[in-house]
């Protein structure tokens, strides 16, 4: 199953400037087993409803404290993806993980768990940042308190910067989930490892964490882009118009959107 060759089908597009753009996929979105507000099968609804035929289900791995879901049930809501695939034939359903960034080149996904999924989405999150340690909970109340780039100490910048090209370096991530938020980083020097790896870099719009400056700093490394909902309810399924005002703000190349078609 191809994430970024999406089928030619999108009832959710908006007209800006003379020019139609189109959400093709929405690869990122949580349902009730973390913590979104909607079943599985109301985020395929969703998306079928408003004409994305190609969505990904990607709640949050074991690792993270607070809204991480048990290998048990990552089992358990695997098969309820397979069943709705065999019932929606038209759609293409992703399973994925939204896998926490541990440090060290780790993440809460084990090497032999990779093909337990389509792909992989991987990002920092406080609740399991570098790991439950006196040291992994120091390091995510620093990068609460100083949360930006501007404002962060060099130390900090290079911690959670190599963590994340380390991550990318040992493990299959396909997407790079919202870049920059809850860990400050250099964003190209992220870029550089995203196009190494063949990472794209995910354009988050409920985080928006990415200004139009980052994309274009980041564009400098020839990388490609993804949008994505993020969704953590159904009516969030499929809202792509502030990534597309990012883009088009960025002036970035649509094209380097994999999901975004424009014409």
């Amino acid at each position: 199953m191809s994430l970024v060759n999406p089928i030619d089908k999108s009832v959710v597009e908006y007209k800006i400037n003379g020019k139609k753009y189109s959400l093709l996929s929405d690869p990122h979105t949580h349902t009730v087993f973390s913590h979104g507000t909607g079943t599985v099968r109301d985020n395929v609804l969703a998306a079928r409803e408003r004409g994305i035929y190609r969505i990904g289900i990607a709640d949050h791995g074991p690792g993270h404290i607070g809204f991480g879901v048990p290998r048990k049930k990552l089992r358990e809501e695997r098969e309820e993806v397979f069943a709705l695939r065999e019932e929606f034939p038209d759609m293409i359903i992703f399973f994925s993980v939204e896998a926490n960034i541990l440090g060290g080149g780790k993440l809460d996904i084990r090497p032999e768990e990779y093909d337990f999924f389509d792909f992989i989405c991987a990002g920092w999150h406080y609740g399991a940042v570098l790991g439950v340690s006196p040291g992994g909970l120091l390091a995510a109340a620093e990068n609460f308190a100083r949360s930006t780039a501007s404002r962060a100490t060099a130390r900090q910048l290079r911690r959670n910067t190599d963590a994340i090209v380390c991550a990318l370096e040992a493990n299959p991530v396909k997407i790079l989930a919202h870049p920059g938020d809850k860990a400050p980083v250099d964003l190209l020097e992220i870029a550089v490892a995203c196009a190494r790896t063949d990472t794209l870099v995910e354009i988050n719009t409920s985080h928006m964490s990415l200004t139009a400056d980052d994309l274009r700093t980041m564009a400098l490394a020839d990388v490609r882009f993804i949008i994505s909902s993020d969704a953590h309810s159904p009516d969030r399924v499929g809202d792509f118009l502030p990534g597309v005002r990012l883009v088009l703000d960025a002036g970035i190349d649509p094209a380097s959107v994999v999901n975004l078609k424009a014409e």
